[in-house]
């Protein structure tokens, strides 16, 4: 049986469609989250710029904090100054303005909030910059070997660099190490001070079985997802980093999770099949219609300006400088 990818359009439909596997920031991967086992992978350690699947460890560092008793969800975070100066996407608080730790995460893992997640960050380890090094050495406990992390937003830095596989493993971590506060990536929505906060993650709601986990998108990491399904007392991880639109990447998510379950069920009845043997090549849209969707804007992500050039191969990490920084989803 052959699951076919999921046809997109746009206002013309396209003429000359490419395959997403021509994308050369395209990577991905499928893995049972309670045994591990990589169903799938392409291009999985491969480096990848992260973007903003980077605050699903800032939100396990935030989890270690509140297990363990050193922070509580009733805290109140102080906005820095330079907190507030982060770019879009942001909530805009002031300098001097307070926040919950609640509603911070809250408004970290739907509106992907930049200035709340160094706000956060501040609050638990003084500075931005002591922070991701507590992220780095937290992403190597957790097995992430190819992750190095120098912010805790994932606004582009050349040196901030993961592949697919460790974002699985980290997203795995979190299933593991902290089942009670996961549903906070579940959220289709927030409420913050009478406003209605709506999550990136459009496949929640709409895709059965999927309760997380993080979208992010910059010019230079394209469009990432990290998503985790749950279906008959499965569940799987699905990442997906270096989409070229929204679509295109949602629709990968889609077809990775839909054949990964249909595989896992036709292995209990004791056929021998695998995933890249029922996944039909993803398709992208075509230039044209990419090029519409980008101009419109892609509903969850902001535009970028000023971003980095597609990842080949990471170079030695003394000889890279840090480019000026251009907003995040």
């Amino acid at each position: 049986m052959l699951i076919a990818a999921t046809v997109l359009t746009a206002a013309a439909t396209p003429v000359a469609a490419k395959s997403l596997y021509a994308e050369p920031k395209y990577a991905a991967i499928l893995l049972d989250a309670k045994s591990g086992e990589v169903l799938y992978s392409r291009q999985a350690d491969a480096p990848r710029y992260p973007a903003s699947i980077t605050k699903v460890l800032t939100l396990y560092i935030a989890f270690e904090e509140l297990s363990k008793g050193r922070m509580q969800m009733s805290d109140k975070i102080v906005m820095s100054r330079f907190a507030t100066t982060q770019a879009p996407s942001k909530l805009g608080l002031k300098q001097g303005a307070t926040i919950t730790v609640e509603d911070a995460m809250n408004v970290i893992a739907t509106k992907s909030a930049n200035d709340i997640a160094v706000a956060l960050a501040e609050h638990i380890s003084g500075s931005e910059i002591a922070f991701a090094s507590r992220m780095t050495s937290t992403a190597r406990r957790l097995g992430m070997k190819s992750s190095t992390f120098v912010n805790a937003t994932g606004l582009p830095d050349d040196r901030q660099l993961t592949t697919a596989r460790d974002i699985a493993t980290l997203s795995r971590a979190v299933l593991r190490d902290y089942p009670q506060y996961y549903p906070i990536f579940s959220q289709e929505s927030v409420e913050y001070k009478g406003q209605e906060i709506e999550s990136h993650n459009h496949l929640l709601g709409v895709l059965p079985g999927v309760d997380g986990i993080k979208t992010g998108y910059t010019a230079a990491a394209g469009f990432t997802l990290a998503a985790s399904a749950k279906r008959n007392n499965q569940r799987l991880i699905a990442v997906v980093l270096g989409g070229p639109s929204r679509l295109a990447r949602d629709n990968n998510i889609t077809d990775l999770i839909d054949t990964g379950f249909y595989v896992m069920d036709r292995r209990a009845h004791g056929e021998r099949i695998t995933v890249a043997m029922n996944l039909a090549e993803p398709e992208d849209l075509s230039d044209g219609a990419l090029e519409t969707l980008v101009e419109q804007g892609s509903g969850d992500d902001s535009i970028h300006v000023n971003a980095l050039p597609p990842v080949q191969a990471p170079p030695p990490l003394l000889a890279r400088q840090q480019p000026k920084k251009s907003r995040g989803d």
